[in-house]
Parts: structure tokens; C-alpha cells; sequence
């Protein structure tokens, strides 16, 4: 397999200039470049540009991977709607990071793989449509995204062990444990700890997001000062602001501070409570297998049973049939000629005659020993120890050794 790199950037609040086209375009002469993407993939060689420094002047969203293992994520928003305190509350590691840029801030998740020999096939395309609107989410006061970058940093899997186990837990978003379609994705594509993600969220599962109706939302559209509507009126008309909904409903909503808990966790509690998750999931998951092939061995042993009868049913004439399909001289026949056989055979221990199924293998075999495919079928399907009888058994009449 050869190498694998994915680079895509995504331009969501306003579209490229020409001039910045043009920029990108010095970068690569090869990526797939439009008003609002930059698209990259590489089978050799790597990408020439900064990818945090366009991020900082071009883009609201980044997303790269390559096939030794490595993932990020990169997601900028007006610091208005995420300021940088908050964004660094959660993401103060290496492998989650936030920083200021201008009037943005920027938050950086990155996976690494430092497994020896790993390579994987997944195709980076896709995956950052899947994910982009969780910076909505984000953008509305959403937390869940930067405490799923802070859990990325504390897995047991991440090389750098970072932070130790007595730090505490930042403060703990609501509805954890019922991630959206867009978080989801952020949590496949980062591999982040499925067990982790669990015990934590049992700290949110009491936390209640408001909901307020549509007659409190005119209420308070209608209370808004009239200069105020005027300056959002003039926002939307010139059309230099893509958050002005989401900073109104921000507003309206005026979603809380994530409930601080009694007593916070350590890290250490947290990654202890991952490892026993874990252990039961799969001590349910080996017992619940263990019960599914039980089950499986019941129904088949009741099919058994009902093809053993039919074919106890037929008495004399399977044993013909035995015959008519070996006398074809086919290979297909020949199996559907031992399978039969094994049916006999079964039949045969249930009813406790093996010596009579002893006697007519042994005369099979005298009887077709030029049929080397079917004696090796024979051989296969267990057959050689019925070929002569036990050392206790006397032969019985007409049998003899091979």
C-alpha cells in the first residue's frame, strides 16, 4: 500500500477572494480549489503550506488524514461566539489545543498512531461535511465538541499521557451520552475512547437544555430595543455577518454554563472508570455471544434431529441413493453422496447400529477402489476410522482390513 495523505479545507462563513485563490494556488498547482474549498490528496510528496496559518487568515474549518494513523481537526469561530478562556478551559493539551487569532479563536484535536507497523485505508473524503455542523453546535454555546477534544487527551491510547491523573475535570456539558449526528462523526474520526466517552457522561445525563416556546421568542424579539433591530436589520442586508442568527438565538436561548459538579473527577478516576467500563462491556459482550451461539447449536441440533428423521423415514432407499449419485462419476455428486453418508452415520450412533454402517462403507470402498475422489471425500468426512472395525469389536461378516 502506498502512502496516503488527505488534506480539506472548508471556507463556511464568507467565500474566498481572487486574491486568495491565487495564493492557494501557488501552494498546489494540483488540489481541487473553489470559493469556499481547498482539497488536497497526496500519494507522495506533502502539502507546502501552514495549514494553522490558513486557518488563521482563510478558512473556519480543516480536516487531515493520513494512512500511518494521524488525524485533526481544526475549527475557527469568531471569539464573540467562543472566547478564548472557554475554549481553553477544555483544550490545553497537545493533542487539543485553542489559541487566538485576530477576532477568531481556533480549536485544534489531533489523533496520533504510534503503533509500530500501522496503516489503515480509510479515504478522508466526506468526513468533514459529516462533522462541520457540530461548529454550529459550538457556535450556539454548545460545549459537547470541546469536551470531547479534552476526553481525545486524556484516552489511555494517546502517547503523550497528558494531562496526569490528578488533574480535574473540566466542567461537563449536557446530553453526553446522546451525541448528535455531527459529534458522532467527530468522535469516529478522532477514535475517541468509546469507554471514556461513557463514564463520562453519566455526569451530564441529569443536566436539562432549556427549551423555550415561540411565543417567548416573540415576546423577546419584541422587547429588543429598536436600535438594536436596526443595526441586525443592517447586519443581514449587507450580508458581512454569517452569525447573526446564531448569535440572536445564543441570546434567546442564553444556554447556560455546563453544571459544575460537587466533586469534579480526576483524571485518574475517569481513566480507572474507562477500564472497568470496558471489562464489563466485554464480559457482557463474551457472555451475550456465549448465549447467542447456545441458541444457535439448539436450533441447529432440533434441524438435525428433524433431517435425521426423514431420513430414517426412507429406510432402504437412501442407501440407493448413496449408490446412484457415486455411479454418476461427478465430483458434485460425490460430496452430495458423502453428506448423505454423514446423515447415515448419525443416524446410525442415535440408533446405536454403527456395525451395519461399518459394513456398507467397507463395501463401498471394495466396490468403487478406482474412485480416488470419492475416497478421499471418504477420508475427509471421517470415514477412515469406520473403514475397520474396533480392536474389542469383532468384524462383521463381509468386512475386511483396507
Amino acid at each position: 500500500m502506498g502512502e496516503y495523505q488527505y488534506y480539506e479545507f472548508l471556507a463556511v462563513d464568507r467565500p474566498l477572494k481572487a486574491d486568495q485563490i491565487d495564493a492557494l494556488r501557488a501552494l498546489s498547482t494540483r488540489a481541487e480549489i473553489t470559493s469556499t474549498t481547498f482539497v488536497n490528496t497526496y500519494h507522495w510528496g506533502d502539502f507546502r503550506g501552514d495549514p494553522r496559518a490558513l486557518m488563521g487568515g482563510y478558512f473556519d474549518a480543516f480536516l487531515y488524514t493520513a494512512n500511518w494513523g494521524t488525524r485533526q481537526l481544526m475549527v475557527r469561530l469568531p471569539a464573540r461566539l467562543l472566547d478564548l478562556e472557554t475554549a481553553q478551559r477544555y483544550c490545553r493539551t497537545v493533542s487539543a489545543t485553542a489559541w487566538a487569532h485576530g477576532e477568531h479563536v481556533i480549536i485544534e484535536l489531533c489523533r496520533e498512531n504510534e503503533e509500530e507497523g500501522y496503516w489503515e485505508e480509510e479515504s478522508g473524503q466526506g468526513r468533514l461535511a459529516s462533522i462541520i455542523p457540530a461548529r454550529t453546535q459550538l457556535a450556539s454555546g454548545d460545549l459537547r465538541l470541546l469536551y470531547l477534544g479534552w476526553l481525545l487527551s486524556i484516552s489511555a491510547e494517546s502517547p503523550h499521557h497528558d494531562p496526569d491523573d490528578d488533574v480535574l475535570e473540566p466542567p461537563v456539558p449536557p446530553q453526553l451520552s446522546v451525541l448528535s449526528g455531527p459529534l458522532r462523526s467527530v468522535v469516529d474520526f478522532l477514535r475517541v475512547d468509546q469507554d471514556l466517552l461513557a463514564v463520562a457522561a453519566e455526569a451530564s445525563e441529569r443536566q436539562q437544555v432549556p427549551r423555550r416556546s415561540e411565543k417567548e421568542l416573540e415576546a423577546w424579539i419584541e422587547q429588543l430595543p429598536i436600535a438594536e433591530k436596526d443595526a441586525l436589520l443592517m447586519r443581514v442586508i449587507h450580508d458581512d455577518d454569517a452569525h447573526v442568527g446564531t448569535e440572536l438565538a445564543r441570546r434567546f436561548n442564553s444556554r447556560p454554563e455546563p453544571h459544575q459538579a460537587a466533586r469534579r473527577r480526576t483524571v485518574g478516576e475517569l481513566r480507572k472508570a474507562a477500564v472497568m467500563h470496558r471489562q464489563e462491556r466485554e464480559r457482557l459482550a463474551a457472555q451475550q455471544h456465549e448465549q447467542e451461539r447456545a441458541r444457535q447449536e439448539r436450533e441447529a441440533a432440533i434441524v438435525r434431529a428433524r433431517q435425521l428423521d426423514a431420513l430414517a423415514r426412507e429406510g432402504e432407499h437412501a442407501w440407493l441413493r448413496v449408490t446412484s449419485l457415486i455411479d454418476t462419476k461427478k465430483i458434485r455428486e460425490y460430496d452430495l453422496a458423502v453428506e448423505l453418508l454423514v446423515g447415515l452415520r448419525d443416524l446410525s450412533e442415535r440408533k446405536g447400529h454403527l456395525d451395519d454402517l461399518r459394513r456398507r462403507v467397507q463395501h463401498l470402498r471394495q466396490q468403487y477402489p478406482n474412485r480416488p475422489g470419492l475416497l478421499q471425500r471418504l477420508d475427509r468426512a471421517g470415514f477412515v476410522a469406520l473403514a475397520t472395525p474396533s480392536p474389542d469389536q469383532p468384524a462383521s461378516t463381509g468386512s475386511r482390513q483396507r
